[in-house]
């Protein structure tokens, strides 16, 4: 991914000069946006994202795909979602939020935003706080001499 070819897509062109967005910004707005939104527990990806995954790398753009014009993007992402919740209107409030997001940080306009989800999570009992508290030792009794 490093030979990886970032087109900058032309935004505003005034007397100052010309604004230009990279894909991987409108992917990351994207990632964060989704992120927050309840009920989702993260985004998928495909086989290279889960190979950085593995090496630590932090990848803001994972499960996220998108087209960028001069004024208007398209995006795709995917997400996992908690079992429990009502997909269709998790799934909605994310293409609220994405949109919301993009159309206030760029200015672009955001025609589309397609969701899919890749999987359904369940909770595990250890993120509930259900560990097991720690047995509390006998204190030794004092010794009278």
């Amino acid at each position: 991914m490093e030979n990886e070819t970032i087109i900058p897509t032309d935004v505003c062109v005034n007397e100052n000069g010309k604004i230009a967005f990279a894909p991987d910004v409108i992917a990351t707005i994207a990632n964060l946006a989704a992120s927050e939104v309840p009920g989702i527990t993260g985004l998928g990806g495909g086989f290279a994202d889960s190979i950085s995954g593995i090496l630590g790398k932090k990848n803001f753009t994972k499960g996220v795909r998108v087209e960028v014009g001069n004024e208007e993007t398209a995006v795709d992402i995917s997400v996992n979602v908690k079992y429990g919740e009502k997909i269709q209107e998790v799934c909605s409030c994310v293409q609220v939020e994405v949109k919301k997001a993009i159309e206030t940080m760029t200015g672009l306009r955001v025609v589309e935003v397609n969701v899919y989800v890749q999987s359904v999570t369940f909770e595990d009992p250890a993120d509930k706080g259900e560990k097991k508290k720690p047995e509390k030792k006998a204190e030794p009794e004092p010794r009278v001499k």
